[in-house]
């Protein structure tokens, strides 16, 4: 009788010992989000996609604005993409090869804008701020974006560009 009780004393104690095994879990997984990367090729069409979000790109610093200095052009042999910055750039960026992370803008041209500009722009050189030239300039290009979206058969034109966020300059530099 003894031995039937160690038994069963033995067997219940192996019972609770593996009801109280905690099961394994797997670790939580971190969910890591990389800077989408856009070509300068396709940043017309893609960009498009990306209005208001981080985007990197890499290219090299065409220009830099000499009056601002807060406006850059960064071009590689596909394509090119303006970047505005609340701070001065460099000078000496200009022919750097960098990587840039910025923010996608769109700048969008509409009937509205082009009446809005047209406006502007008759107040203006009535009230002799803008001679002659500079005010058929810029009938010309209110023209010029109405007859964009005829052609294209659209209702409106987009423009993008990006805020600056942040750059590296590459090793490999285009003075090399």
């Amino acid at each position: 009788m003894k031995k039937y009780l160690a038994f069963i004393f033995i067997a219940s104690l192996t019972m609770a010992c593996s009801e109280n095994k905690k099961e394994e879990v797997a670790p939580l997984e971190v969910a890591v989000h990389e800077t989408p990367q856009l070509n300068l090729g396709t940043f017309d069409v893609d960009a498009a996609n990306y209005v208001d979000t981080e985007i990197l790109v890499t290219g090299i610093v065409d220009h830099v604005c000499k009056h601002s200095g807060k406006k850059l052009l960064l071009v590689n042999d596909d394509g090119d993409v303006h970047v505005v910055a609340e701070t001065r750039f460099e000078d000496e960026l200009v022919g750097e090869k960098i990587e840039l992370i910025g923010i996608v803008r769109e700048k969008r041209v509409d009937e509205s804008y082009c009446l809005k500009m047209e406006e502007d722009n008759i107040k203006s050189h009535k009230e002799g701020e803008t001679n002659e030239e500079a005010y058929q300039q810029r009938m010309d290009m209110v023209q010029s974006y109405r007859d964009s979206m005829v052609i294209t058969n659209v209702d409106h034109l987009s423009y993008y560009s990006l805020d600056y966020v942040s750059s590296e300059k590459l090793v490999e530099t285009a003075k090399e």
